[in-house]
């Protein structure tokens, strides 16, 4: 077996946020359609391919902009554990791919301790198709920019 490559890699951050853990989850499980509608910047739409939303198995359809560029992303749902507030989305098809082999995005929502409020975990893991492709450093980014405004999008509703 050859040694693993610097063309896999892992990327993480965490976002602190006002809304709770279950809200901010809920949102990406039951709701990600809206998602559009809280980070109008970010996400264009989202739409349900196969399945039901926030099930295992299913298939949802991304239209977002990244780096200023009209992108589409075509992703399974891998994984949801509610009482976690996870859910893993693999990345079947899309402007990712392009430049990945694979390309799995985790979010984890903490409830902060002794307080109010949370924490979002992004988790990206991938491997590039070659040396040439860039860590996705500013899609860690966006990840960041989109829970922000998903956070003042959840306040807003109360």
């Amino acid at each position: 077996m050859a040694e693993a490559s610097s063309l896999v890699g892992k990327l993480e951050t965490e976002v602190e946020i006002k809304a709770s853990a279950g809200k901010f989850h809920h949102m990406f499980v039951a709701r990600p359609h809206h998602v559009s509608k809280a980070s109008p910047g970010n996400i264009q739409g989202c739409e349900l391919h196969e399945g039901d939303w926030g099930k295992v198995g299913s298939v949802v359809f991304w239209k977002y902009v990244h780096d200023g560029v009209a992108k589409v992303a075509k992703e399974r749902i891998e994984a949801v554990e509610p009482e976690k507030n996870l859910i893993t989305f693999k990345v079947l098809e899309g402007d990712l791919m392009k430049e990945y082999k694979s390309f799995v995005i985790t979010i984890q929502v903490t409830p902060k301790h002794g307080g109010s409020g949370s924490v979002v975990h992004w988790h990206l893991e991938y491997e590039k198709i070659n040396e040439e492709v860039a860590h996705p450093e500013t899609l860690l980014q966006f990840c960041v920019d989109m829970s922000k405004d998903i956070d003042e999008h959840l306040l807003t509703e109360e």
